[in-house]
């Protein structure tokens, strides 16, 4: 599986789950803006090369590259105004912001387990 196609199951269980928490924000990776598509490839990359690494580490990689781009903190997510609720230490974030951290470790983590776990068995 490759990393695109990770990075699609990974927004679209996040979206999902957004969606139980009343945030109907995100859009189906089809219609998500290029460069939401692109930061959970480079999220999929990172926990690839970091598979041993805490969900914090995973969040303060996302952090940093936001950071990065240009993005703040702000209570709302706001892709125009470049503000993000969860642009904040690990521990400040909220019990479904850090959900959301650990659903997408444990989907790109699963997605390379049966992947080697396939080769393997070829």
């Amino acid at each position: 599986m490759d990393t695109l196609a990770i990075a699609k199951i990974c927004h679209e269980v996040n979206r999902a789950f957004c969606q139980h928490i009343g945030d109907f924000s995100q859009k189906p990776w089809e219609d998500a803006e290029g460069w939401q598509r692109e930061s959970a490839a480079q999220g999929v990359e990172w926990r690839l090369a970091n598979p041993d690494a805490p969900d914090s580490a995973q969040h303060d990689s996302w952090m940093a590259a936001k950071v990065a781009d240009g993005w703040v903190y702000g209570p709302v997510k706001d892709s125009k105004a470049k503000t993000h609720p969860d642009l904040l230490p690990y521990e400040q974030l909220s019990p479904d912001a850090r959900f959301k951290d650990a659903l997408f470790v444990t989907i790109v983590n699963t997605a390379k387990s049966t992947e080697s776990q396939l080769t393997a068995a070829e």
